[in-house]
């Protein structure tokens, strides 16, 4: 199956699996952006892409980059739709104390596809119970059992 990538800047590194057997494709970006400590950008990272019909693609954040330096993706997973045809851009938060540079041409994320599927929406008076039926939000606790 193929992707088609396209670049809008002439220096874009394309997105790129670091060993083949990965489920996510490393991000880069396209340019240098200070991230100020308690703060939020969107990074640009150069390319369009083209995806398959039935597909989207999910950004998610790069663990390195979230347990060294407090960096991660603020919408994880952000979801980029089939019919998506403009620059692909990450919105990384910094919860860290200090100030952080992405600096052009890094990692920033990672891209995982994934197969999409459709349902018809069918509205109901009653659902059907299960053991944990409405229980949530720390309804199993959280410790071992």
């Amino acid at each position: 199956m193929e992707i088609k990538f396209k670049r809008i800047s002439k220096d874009a590194i394309l997105p790129k699996y670091a060993y083949k057997d990965d489920a996510g494709m490393d991000i880069f970006s396209n340019e240098e952006v200070l991230i100020s400590h308690n703060s939020w950008a969107l990074v640009k990272t150069g390319f369009c892409m083209e995806l398959p019909h039935g597909y989207e693609a999910q950004v998610r954040s790069k663990s390195g980059l979230a347990l060294n330096s407090g960096i991660f993706c603020l919408n994880s997973p952000g979801t980029i739709d089939e019919n998506f045809r403009g620059e692909v851009g990450v919105i990384l938060m910094n919860i860290s104390n200090n100030d952080y540079l992405v600096k052009k041409n890094q990692k920033i994320a990672q891209m995982v596809i994934n197969k999409v599927e459709h349902f018809d929406i069918q509205v109901v008076d009653n659902l059907s119970q299960t053991e944990r039926d409405m229980g949530g939000f720390g309804s199993t606790g959280i410790d071992y059992k």
